[in-house]
């Protein structure tokens, strides 16, 4: 594998334990080998289990644990946090799940929580309901550690870093210092890093939680999320608001996502480098203006990132002239799909805007690079920004 710039914890080359990333993804979470089973086995469905006498072993009804979601959360498991035998992973039916379940299992009437006020979009409606619960939510932007001013009695910050889209960097470990020392647990949306890229519950936060719709499954059919955490006690409370709130992924999304693991390392290294590749050659245009890459030296949040990310992620984020510049960008396009969402193989890109409540300028476009060859990435872009320009 090629060197990786992001030095934060290690070159990228092993975890840590002996054990090569790659080799890591590969077998994470794979059962004990047993002759004439196959290696992952198929997904378990079922709703109740044969239980005869007391309801005793890991198993008693659908809603509470399955045997496909079990080797999926060791899987995650290792790769967020090798050799940490404590860590805990549970997963959910959607990223938006796994962070409801840190929020609405940790904070009660009278407490404050923090938020970045430029994080995922959904989060000012996870706010609002937060407010109607009796919980004080207060929010900073995340470049420039701006939450620290925001800690003073907090029950919990979270993090998001980098930012989705503006892709600013906040310094985790700093920040988790001081919120431990206010008495604040810390969770951090990894969902834009993966574990390959940042590994948040090293850096010292309490919870490490992700959208796994996005890069960790990468092929853009499974809804699916996790929360990952060292501590049993926190990990109980995730878990049982899972339980209560039943917000369980099926089977056959938990079969698809573990085994989607076993090419994460070589779908994050490729989109990695596309991603860098196309920023570099973005950085060159003039009608393009607040490139934001945190691989690129010269972006803002480089050196921070550079200090505890292993790769800087597959999403690129930059502004055209205007709406209409970036409407007829994107339709000039042949081989990236215009949509949303991020992380997946195939290269897609929106103008933000259109959603609303991103505080992004009508041209903005958020460029999820995929795994096609660089080449003929790199110049579908340029040829749809010429096509873009030209007389209308």
């Amino acid at each position: 594998m090629a060197s990786v710039p992001g030095t934060g914890e290690g070159t990228g080359e092993g975890t840590g334990d002996g054990t090569g990333e790659g080799t890591r993804a590969v077998r994470a979470g794979l059962p004990e080998p047993r002759k004439h089973e196959p290696t992952l086995p198929g997904p378990v469905f079922a709703a109740h289990y044969h239980l005869p006498g007391e309801p005793t072993g890991p198993y008693t009804y659908g809603r509470d644990e399955n045997p496909t979601w079990t080797l999926l959360e060791r899987a995650i498991g290792e790769l967020e946090a090798p050799g940490a035998d404590a860590a805990e992973t549970v997963v959910f039916a959607s990223g938006m799940a796994a962070i409801s379940s840190v929020l609405f299992s940790q904070l009660a009437a009278g407490d404050a929580v923090v938020l970045p006020a430029d994080g995922y979009q959904a989060l000012p409606l996870v706010a609002e309901q937060l407010t109607a619960y009796g919980i004080e939510v207060r929010t900073a932007p995340t470049g420039g550690d701006a939450q620290l001013s925001a800690l003073d009695g907090a029950k919990l910050l979270w993090l998001e870093t980098p930012s989705n889209p503006g892709l600013d960097v906040c310094d985790v470990r700093r920040l988790v210092a001081a919120a431990h020392e206010a008495g604040a647990l810390v969770a951090v949306d990894n969902t834009l890093a993966t574990p390959l890229g940042q590994r948040p519950l090293a850096l010292g936060a309490d919870f490490s939680v992700a959208s796994d719709t996005k890069g960790l499954t990468g092929h853009g059919d499974v809804l699916l999320g996790h929360v990952t955490t060292a501590d049993a006690a926190l990990a109980a409370g995730v878990r049982r608001w899972r339980k209560i709130v039943g917000a369980i992924p099926g089977p056959m999304e938990a079969w698809l996502a573990h085994r989607s693991l076993a090419t994460l390392h070589l779908r994050v290294d490729r989109q990695c480098a596309n991603a860098l590749a196309l920023a570099e050659a973005l950085a060159e245009r003039d009608d393009v203006t607040g490139l934001r890459y945190p691989g690129l030296p010269g972006d803002p949040s480089h050196r921070v990132a550079a200090a505890q990310m292993r790769r800087f992620g597959s999403v690129v984020s930059f502004v055209l002239a205007d709406r209409e510049r970036a409407e007829r960008f994107l339709d000039a396009l042949r081989l990236v799909d215009d949509a949303t969402s991020f992380g997946g193989v195939r290269s897609t890109a929106e103008r933000r805007g259109r959603w609303g409540g991103d505080a992004v300028p009508a041209g903005f476009v958020r460029f999820s690079v995929g795994a096609e060859d660089p080449d003929d990435l790199v110049a579908d872009v340029l040829r749809a920004l010429d096509a873009a320009a030209g007389p209308h």
